[in-house]
């Protein structure tokens, strides 16, 4: 454990809109949240790359996130990626092929294989804004079956799944939760999904 904490944690995202924290400020985001955070618990850690994009899906990550990845050198990141699929219409296997791409491309540039982090999708259809994105589906049918692909994947490679869909539900009924275009999380929602995020941060930290 000494050695982790001499050794400076470089972290690196991938994702979309939910990991650039669309709808607040770039430091409420919860990948800068997550880092201040680890900080206060006397780790040497920097965000090194975040360059998630609102609107982009795992194709688009693979394209013009991957290679700033691999650019920064990490040795902790995190995934959240997949709305967007959905949203545009990939399919399931598409969808599951493109995302092991990604998880394996990360993997390779990562020297400890546990120290990817990956967070589900959240439920984006119970916001105000939600409805309009479903092309007549059922969003939260939809979501769910992507996050069952996510998890699978992930266990799969051993990683670790930080689940904020459930949590995610509440910007139905808290207006708070929901920034001013009436899709995105506000500040205050990235914030609670830092706060189940961080235990799990910490632990593979630590290890």
């Amino acid at each position: 454990m000494a050695q982790t904490e001499t050794r400076k944690i470089r972290y690196a995202v991938i994702g979309d809109s939910y990991s650039c924290g669309e709808g607040a400020k770039p430091a409420e985001s919860w990948p800068s949240l997550l880092t201040q955070h680890l900080k206060s618990q006397g780790l040497d850690i920097e965000l090194v790359s975040n360059p998630s994009v609102t609107g982009w899906t795992a194709k688009d990550a693979i394209d013009k996130e991957l290679p700033k990845f691999v650019n920064a050198g990490p040795n902790f990141a995190t995934l959240l990626i997949g709305v967007n699929d959905w949203v545009q219409g990939v399919d399931e296997t598409a969808f599951r092929n493109r995302l092991s791409y990604l998880l394996d491309s990360m993997l390779a540039v990562l020297p400890n294989k546990k120290r990817l982090l990956v967070v589900t999708i959240p439920d984006f259809g119970v916001t105000p804004a939600g409805h309009k994105y479903a092309r007549g589906r059922n969003i939260h049918e939809g979501i769910m079956q992507f996050n069952k692909i996510v998890t699978e994947e992930a266990h799969k490679r051993g990683l670790e799944v930080v689940d904020i869909f459930p949590i995610s539900k509440k910007m139905g009924e808290d207006k708070s939760l929901v920034a001013k275009d009436g899709l995105h999380p506000s500040a205050k929602a990235y914030a609670e999904w830092e706060k189940i995020i961080f235990p799990a941060a910490l632990e593979l930290l630590k290890q």
